[in-house]
């Protein structure tokens, strides 16, 4: 009787691993399609930057397209970009460090998909962050079978995404070109805020004397806190590094996340941007 217990308990044991499994490569699945898919709506054959299309924007905000496009560069707004670097998951004082791989599509100020793989000894977390279509989710899993994050879109997700689309903009200069619909306003010698057309809260960027985005912040919608509950809290960080693409000189390394300028500041999100491909 007993052999008959453990063969069904062992191939309970299967199904549930083979579910989980078909649960990750389903969703591995969606997040490939969905990569695929915002690259497919890039514009081919944008227009061609000149200095004109910004005259009639603060200085400040001159001086950031002045550093961040070279005249003539085609103003693609989609970007491809391959990253690596450190994850931190947990809190300033007891968190846990990962070495970081990740590619990504992003179309701000509404669209991306995320697709990184963290890995801790014999730990790998792999899934996918993403905003496309104005539906969010957040799905990953230990060792493609024990899922730790699961989330489908909804309001407080939609949103919480729509800022880390909006700040991750200036991997894209070009979208944040008044032509898109976004609007720049000075706030000092070398600060400026940006406003989106998808009403999301605005973004603040300090801008170094050459044009170079050295800080960003935004008051992002996030449950990151003791609470668990939603609502708008410090999110940013700095930029250490740039590099020119095909045209671009974006931030090419940084340090962001939950609680910027507070002592519950942790930079979860620390990453090089390694290759970055226009379309």
């Amino acid at each position: 009787m007993w052999k008959l217990v453990l063969l069904a308990l062992a191939l309970l044991a299967v199904a549930v691993v083979a579910a989980a499994y078909w649960s990750y490569r389903q969703a591995s699945s969606a997040a490939e399609q969905a990569f695929v898919a915002i690259g497919s709506h890039a514009q081919t054959e944008p227009d061609a930057y000149d200095p004109s299309m910004v005259a009639d924007l603060p200085e400040v905000a001159q001086r950031y397209f002045s550093h961040a496009i070279e005249i003539g560069t085609p103003l693609h707004t989609t970007v491809q970009l391959q990253m690596q670097g450190q994850f931190l998951l947990g809190s300033p004082q007891d968190h846990q460090t990962y070495a970081m791989t990740a590619r990504q599509i992003l179309a701000p100020p509404s669209e991306f998909v995320w697709i990184p793989t963290l890995r801790s000894g014999l730990i790998r977390i792999t899934g996918s962050d993403a905003l496309v279509e104005g539906e969010g989710w957040t799905r990953f899993w230990i060792n493609s079978l024990v899922p730790v994050v699961n989330e489908y879109a909804s309001a407080d997700l939609n949103r919480s995404a729509l800022t880390r689309a909006a700040m991750e903009a200036i991997w894209a200069p070009a979208s944040l070109l008044p032509s898109n619909g976004v609007e720049w306003s000075q706030t000092g010698v070398n600060s400026a805020r940006v406003t989106f057309p998808t009403g999301i809260e605005p973004i603040d960027m300090t801008l170094g004397p050459n044009g170079a985005v050295t800080e960003i912040f935004s008051m992002r919608w996030s449950n990151e806190n003791a609470q668990k509950s939603f609502r708008l809290q410090p999110f940013g960080g700095t930029v250490e590094a740039e590099a020119r693409f095909a045209g671009f000189t974006i931030p090419s390394r940084v340090k962001m996340g939950n609680h910027y300028g507070t002592e519950d500041y942790l930079p979860f999100f620390q990453a090089e941007v390694t290759d970055a491909k226009f379309q």
